[in-house]
This record gives structure tokens, sequence and C-alpha cells, in this order.
């Protein structure tokens, strides 16, 4: 039993660190864009970090979607009481509809000053 919540514990915190790789990744990417275009000498080094960024988030959109899987099945029904359990529930639904969003903006965002 103790290495099953070592491994739930583990699981989360994948999660977690996952997300924040991504959003700094995507975060790295318009800087050194923004880098590049201000100074065009740097320009072939600065692309070359720019794509290994964006492949590291996409590595870590990875591992935040397989690692929210495994918490589904990890997830303690009803812990704090079922009133809370059901408003809970839709704060997640809200919470993954938004992070989807911003997913798909970011790459969206991005796309361009990567592969252009």
């Amino acid at each position: 039993m103790e290495i099953k919540k070592t491994a739930i514990i583990f699981n989360g915190f994948i999660h977690d660190f996952s997300a924040g790789i991504w959003l700094a990744a995507i975060v790295s990417i318009a800087w050194l864009h923004g880098a590049h275009l201000n100074e065009p000498a740097t320009t072939v080094v600065l692309n070359g970090l720019e794509q290994r960024m964006f492949w590291a988030s996409v590595v870590a959109a990875v591992l935040i979607m397989a690692t929210g899987a495994g918490r589904t099945f990890t997830y303690v029904d009803n812990w704090y009481g079922e009133d809370a359990e059901r408003q809970r529930r839709k704060a997640l639904i809200v919470k993954h509809v938004v992070l989807f969003s911003a997913y798909a903006f970011g790459y969206f965002w991005v796309w361009g000053k990567v592969f252009h």
C-alpha cells in the first residue's frame, strides 16, 4: 500500500512539474524570438534553441496528459463530502477547458515564431 501512495504522489509531482516546464518553455520561446529579432546575428543559434524548447514543451504536454490520466484512476471519491465533490468536479471541468484552451493558444502563439 505504501508504494501505491508514493506512486500517486510522484505522479502528481510529475504532472505539476511538467505543467511548469510547459509554460516556461512557451514563454522562453517568445523571449528567444524577441531576442533574435533585436539582434539578427544571433538568429541561427536562437532559432535552434526555440526549436528545442518547442519540442521540450511537447514532451511536457504529453507528460501532463499522461499523468493527468493517471490521476483519474487514483482519485478518491467523496473525499471532501458529496456536495463539495460535486462542486470540485465542476471546477475541475472548467479548469481543464481553460487549460486545454491555453495549450492551443500557446502553441498557436509560438508556432510561427519557431517554424518561420
